[in-house]
């Protein structure tokens, strides 16, 4: 199963390939365990907030949905949390119904909009991807250290009440991270001040989006079933939200492209996954719409 984490952590333009050796070996594959183990309902949650641009960046929610559409093909439910920066870019690609905007408000208000959230969708499992995480001073640092918690809803409550949970970040300062907390700052490139808020299992890649890739690839394998999106749809996605109002997190700009990375340069990191998944002969992709 370690292809899979080497496909997903390639061209590693962070440093966060630096963490692997504290990770298993095989981190997809036991984060799609967890989930296989809970049937019923997923809430995924994302969207990352970019100061520079005023606008969400495009790494996460494509993940997000692409792993929501490989779990509803495996019979799960699944409910995408965001706030109010974010929640506009699942217009048009994911029921509104499916969609939970919450709200960004302070530390009581947000815990008890959290319980009350878990206590009437039941979740088996909580997501986390490309969600920027509460620090050790409360605060929500984006990858320059500035602080953004004034806009930015505060999702770890989810996960804090939650017993089966999983994180995916790139950067050290996403929802999950706080299960490396003590070892992200030696790695020189990444966060003084990472998250602390700590999951059941932490999925790490060069591009959260990669990262969520790899966890529906691990559940192909587990169910023999290609769970991952066709490589054109993808880039459908990507365009959409771009034209919707994202912006490419490093670039700070509306491109075609996520944390610096192409059309073609992400669409390779999909491919290759695929090209695993044939070689255990799993051939055609999830047919989204």
């Amino acid at each position: 199963m370690g292809a899979i984490e080497d496909i997903i952590l390639d061209r590693d333009r962070r440093g966060i390939a630096q963490l692997r050796a504290h990770l298993p070996d095989d981190f997809c594959d036991q984060a799609a365990g967890l989930i296989l183990e809970r049937p019923g309902r997923v809430l995924i949650g994302t969207g990352f907030y970019i100061l520079g641009a005023g606008a969400p960046e495009t790494d996460g929610p494509p993940g997000a949905l692409f792993l929501g559409q490989a779990l509803q093909a495996l019979g799960y439910s699944v409910t995408y949390v965001t706030d109010r920066y974010s929640a506009f870019l699942f217009q048009g690609l994911a029921s509104p119904d499916s969609v939970v905007e919450f709200p960004v408000v302070d530390d009581e208000a947000s815990e008890r909009y959290a319980r009350l959230l878990l206590a009437r969708l039941k979740p088996s499992v909580v997501v986390a991807i490309e969600r920027c995480g509460m620090t050790a001073s409360r605060r929500y640092l984006n990858m320059r250290g500035v602080d953004i918690t004034e806009y930015t809803a505060r999702l770890d409550s989810l996960v804090l009440h939650h017993k089966a949970t999983i994180g995916i970040g790139d950067g050290g300062n996403e929802i999950g991270m706080g299960n490396l907390a003590e070892h992200i700052p030696l790695v020189p490139s990444l966060p003084r001040e990472p998250n602390t808020t700590r999951v059941s299992h932490l999925v790490i890649a060069s591009v959260s989006n990669w990262g969520a890739y790899g966890l529906a690839a691990a559940l192909s394998l587990r169910q023999a079933q290609n769970l991952l999106p066709a490589p054109e749809r993808e880039e459908e996605v990507i365009r959409h939200m771009v034209d919707r109002g994202a912006v490419d997190g490093i670039e700070v700009r509306p491109v075609y492209g996520v944390d610096g990375f192409s059309l073609e340069e992400n669409r390779e990191t999909l491919e290759r996954l695929h090209a695993l998944l044939r070689r255990h002969r799993l051939g055609k992709p999830l047919r989204s719409s």
